[in-house]
């Protein structure tokens, strides 16, 4: 497992990646070239995957995204270290918080 701010990035076998049939859309990469984990809402600094992937998000702010990395990546962040990961699929889930009356994903 992989940790960089509020967001959690979990290497899983290929076998429970999401097929083409998943419902699951592509994203499309960012100005820089990158693939955006989370784009932070108070700073606009974003975690994002340097380096050849694709990143599938299924719609709503709760659900996970799916990370392919085929000659594996590194996840960026402009106040954080860079982490190289292998390559692969990986789920990435948004850490979330209770306040009295909703759960909310976490703002960076």
């Amino acid at each position: 497992m992989y940790r960089q701010g509020d967001v959690l990035i979990v290497p899983v076998p290929e076998s429970a990646a999401p097929g083409p049939a998943s419902g699951f859309a592509a994203q499309p990469r960012d100005a820089r070239g990158r693939l955006v984990l989370a784009l932070g809402e108070v700073t606009g600094h974003a975690h994002a995957i340097v380096g050849p992937g694709e990143l599938l998000r299924e719609p709503g702010p709760f659900a996970p995204a799916w990370l392919h990395l085929p000659e594996g990546g590194r996840v960026v962040h402009e106040e954080h270290a860079a982490i190289p990961l292998p390559k692969g699929w990986y789920r990435v889930v948004r850490q979330r918080e209770y306040t009295p009356g909703a759960v909310r994903v976490v703002a960076d």
